[in-house]
């Protein structure tokens, strides 16, 4: 029986090397070497200020015509980049334009406050506090 318990740790030993041999050879398939970066166009980017001491960044470079009407485009509000909502939300304030054209005249439309004698005096009465009336 010990000699059977031997030969059983060896095949676990043995079965143990060709898990790790397995493991190492699927990391080797699976592993890719990245030589080339460059920016993921989906996300926001956050621009870092330059040195302002440092000579090689303060050269004038060209401007990418390409970059610049992304940014600017990305920069419009929605009603300038789309002709119609795009989303279901979007339909809530698309047409933001007043219906009725407002007129200040119009006694209609406008409540403006009023003040007389009595509310005048008691408007400046609130305005003082409670601390007055009592």
């Amino acid at each position: 029986m010990a000699g059977h318990q031997k030969e059983k740790a060896i095949a676990d030993e043995v079965h143990q090397n060709q898990i790790l041999r397995e493991l190492y050879l699927k990391e080797l398939r699976t592993q890719k070497l990245h030589t080339q970066y460059h920016v993921n166009p989906l996300r926001k980017v956050h621009t870092i200020a330059r040195k302002p001491m440092s000579w090689h960044d303060n050269l004038e470079e060209p401007a990418d015509a390409r970059f610049l009407n992304l940014i600017h485009h990305a920069a419009q509000g929605p009603r300038k980049k789309y002709p119609e909502t795009q989303t279901e939300s979007q339909e809530i304030g698309w047409d933001s334009e007043p219906l009725v054209n407002p007129q200040r005249d119009d006694h209609r439309l406008n409540h403006f406050r009023v003040y007389n004698d009595i509310t005048l005096y008691k408007a400046k009465m609130w305005s003082l506090g409670d601390d007055y009336h009592k």
